[in-house]
């Protein structure tokens, strides 16, 4: 049978379409990697030579999967000769052979992220800046989105508004620090991965002879994922494709959510303006989801301005509504998902995912999840308690309770830095075990051992040990969460992951702030329960055998997937858990501008359509963060959904959402959508959605506790998921608390 048969009517207009620029907007689930394979292989049956073919990818695992593809669908044997891969792979092949011309040898070196980091931290020491400012990765980061904006050195250090945002971020030097970086990778005869994009647009200017070869050897050029190209990509692609134009573009603008990597969604939206000739093909039928899953993704995404118009349509059943559930706060939250995925757990526990806006939120997922058993893995990064700035900051807390824990001080003594390097470790390493002493024992008095290091360096040891024995005497007299906080503020953790504010930097901090909320709550937890203090120790012992318990999980058991959306891009299950559905966390607090708010509204749309059968959303009432319970308002964007593709369920929070009827927007006749929700109505405590507690407390009554001090009842009510009876006080001090009415141990004021 030809291959053709199996596409439907759009897909195989799209394939077919061999001469000239084309841009195929593939909508989610529309089988988009399936089209951009068989059109390569349909050039191939048309006698197209392979090496004739460049296809780029994201990944080179997909280049890999397609390729396999394509050699099953015609069989052809030349089909090895296909220039697939991601853009760097591809423009490394193709500028080796013309190195010296853009002043390097053709077996120059590639530098990772790593290599790079090193390279920035070595400028910046010669130059005496301070590595708390000039943290490597921010920097890293400041001369990626130059370069992929095609700004050099020279340009960066008269462009104002660059200028300006490094003085507010107090890197005055920034400008130097690139320039020298680029000295350095030039001299070292290696490229980091932005610079393989950027010579192979400068190749293809100074050596004529190069671009008019790959000119004439790439005759057709196709694009995946074209939405999460840069400038930089968005001008090799442009120029490679020139005079012919055979240029195809596959990409979904709905799925743009990778800008803050560079990725400019005008390379799609603005694809016929730069190629007016261009054919567009839409591939509207979604084969992932069901008719309603599809439909309320479509009302959301409706609701950004700049896009490209498709209704993106599904053919299989009906389906169950989209879950709207509201709850108390994000422990609750937690509890409520893995109450679900037990009770569907026939399912297999491989069909559910629970997608979440940043890293932080899954430590409370993690914790539920664990005390029900249910097996889970984090896809695309490592568990809560498994991730290096977690397992720094533990070290802290192990190392102050254990001095002779000589791991807990490998990890830590370079963290922050303190001038202590590798050699002198190895140094006290081998000092220790001579002695019989720990690490820290030998650099609180190396003179007892004889340690041979420079007069500096033993006073930088010293120093190191006098604030470690500092700790152990504080760690007895303070509970664990007071403990804590001041072990991460004075050490210069938290400063230290504060300063860098890149991406991955400010996801750094967050996690560690998230520790710190769950030593909170557990310090809080053992209170209710009617313990009064509650050391570090208790907690890094709680911490151990959940740890354990993940190891104990086998590779082969079929386990819930926990992810952040962005990870989630590209894949599907049958149950999908939305958590955290709360203005400032998604829309996250950083989204301001107007083009911000409409990325974040595609992430939505992104992690809704992750769902074949259920999708599950939730938010919190109230959320710990930073220290204290903030009051959260449910996020914008359930106003965009409309109203007829949900289900509410009964609230598992103190304050049930109001959402009222209102007229329907354009293009959904007789439905309406969900308003704001807001906690303007309170209903009774016997009211919908929980049981009446029993209690001698009233609203308004003030009580007097023994830890938080004076406050003003302000709820009493049975929690419908825990089945617990809880009271909720604003304490005159110490902000919200909701305590167990068993456990609360009040008096009146």
């Amino acid at each position: 049978m030809d291959f053709l048969d199996q596409l439907n009517a759009s897909q195989r207009e799209a394939v077919t379409y061999t001469e000239g620029p084309s841009l195929i907007v593939a909508g989610a689930g529309s089988g988009k990697t399936r089209v951009l394979t068989y059109r390569i292989a349909y050039l191939l049956q048309q006698g197209v030579p392979a090496g004739r073919i460049m296809a780029l990818t994201f990944t080179n695992k997909a280049a890999r999967e397609m390729k396999e593809r394509i050699m099953r669908l015609v069989d052809a044997r030349d089909a090895r000769y296909l220039v697939m891969g991601t853009f760097h792979s591809v423009c490394t092949r193709l500028i080796r052979p013309y190195a010296e011309r853009l002043g390097y040898t053709h077996d120059f070196s590639i530098y990772d992220t790593p290599d790079s980091k090193s390279v920035i931290k070595s400028i910046c020491k010669e130059r005496g800046l301070d590595e708390k400012i000039y943290k490597s990765s921010a920097v890293l980061s400041r001369i990626s989105m130059a370069k992929n904006s095609g700004i050099s050195p020279r340009e960066y250090g008269t462009n104002q508004q660059l200028l300006r945002e490094d003085r507010e971020a107090r890197m005055y030097e920034l400008a130097v620090v690139y320039e020298l970086y680029e000295a350095r990778l030039k001299a070292a005869n290696a490229m980091d991965f932005d610079d393989l994009l950027i010579n192979m647009l400068r190749l293809m200017e100074v050596c004529p002879e190069a671009c008019e070869r790959y000119r004439q050897q790439f005759q057709y050029i196709l694009v995946d994922e074209y939405q999460d190209t840069n400038y930089i990509q968005f001008l090799l692609v442009k120029k490679l494709a020139e005079p012919q134009n055979n240029i195809c573009v596959v990409g979904d603008d709905a799925q743009s959510i990778y800008s803050f990597r560079g990725a400019d969604i005008r390379n799609i939206l603005n694809f016929q303006r730069v190629y007016p000739s261009a054919r567009l093909f839409k591939l509207e039928r979604n084969y992932r989801s069901t008719q309603t899953i599809v439909n309320a993704a479509n009302s959301l995404i409706h609701k950004n301005l700049n896009q490209i118009e498709k209704t993106v349509y599904s053919e299989k059943e009906q389906g169950q509504p989209l879950s709207l559930q509201p709850y108390m706060d994000d422990r609750t939250e937690a509890l409520g998902v893995a109450t679900k995925i037990q009770r569907m757990k026939h399912k297999g526990y491989d069909s559910f995912a629970v997608l979440y806006r940043t890293n932080a939120q899954s430590r409370v997922i993690e914790g539920e999840l664990r005390k029900l058993n249910i097996p889970y893995r984090i896809y695309g990064g490592t568990s809560f308690y498994q991730r290096k700035e977690i397992k720094d900051a533990l070290g802290y807390l192990r190392l102050a309770v254990n001095e002779r824990d000589n791991e807990a001080l490998l990890r830590i003594v370079g963290f922050p830095g303190r001038g202590i390097g590798e050699t002198t470790m190895k140094k006290v390493a081998a000092n220790a075990i001579e002695h019989h002493r720990c690490y820290l024992e030998v650099m609180r008095s190396p003179d007892e051992t004889a340690l041979e290091v420079s007069a500096a360096t033993k006073k930088k040891m010293q120093a190191f040990a006098a604030l470690i024995d500092g700790y152990r005497e504080q760690s007895d007299a303070m509970d664990a969460f007071a403990f804590a906080e001041m072990v991460m503020r004075t050490s210069g953790v938290m400063t230290a992951l504060a300063l860098d504010r890149s991406a991955e930097g400010i996801d750094r901090a967050q996690n560690v702030q998230e520790l710190l909320n769950a030593i909170h709550e557990f310090v809080e937890g053992r209170q209710n329960e009617g313990i009064d203090y509650t050391p570090i120790t208790d907690f890094l012992s709680e911490v151990s055998l959940l740890t354990d318990q993940d190891e104990n999980l086998t590779d082969t058991t079929a386990r819930v997937t926990l992810m952040t959306v962005h990870a989630a891009k590209g894949l599907e299950f049958p149950v999908v858990f939305i958590v955290g559905m709360e203005e400032n966390l998604f829309p996250s607090q950083f989204a301001v501008r107007p083009q911000d708010i409409e990325e974040e509204r595609r992430l939505l749309y992104v992690a809704i359509t992750r769902a074949m059968e259920q999708c599950y959303i939730s938010f919190a009432r109230q959320r710990f963060r930073n220290g204290s319970f903030a009051f959260n308002s449910p996020s914008r964007f359930l106003n965009d959904i409309d109203r007829q593709f949900f289900e509410l369920q009964r609230p598992s929070a103190p304050v049930a959402p109001t959402i009222p009827r209102v007229p329907s927007s354009p293009g959904f006749t007789g439905s309406t959508r969900l308003t704001k929700v807001t906690p303007a109505s309170t209903p009774s405590l016997s009211g919908e959605g929980r049981g009446e507690a029993s209690s001698p407390w009233q609203p308004g009554d003030r009580v007097s506790h023994r830890v938080f001090g004076e406050g003003m009842v302000t709820r009493v009510y049975r929690d419908e998921v825990t089945e617990n009876d809880k009271i909720e006080i604003s304490f005159d001090t110490q902000g919200t608390k909701t305590l167990l009415l068993s456990h609360a141990k009040l008096d009146r004021a």
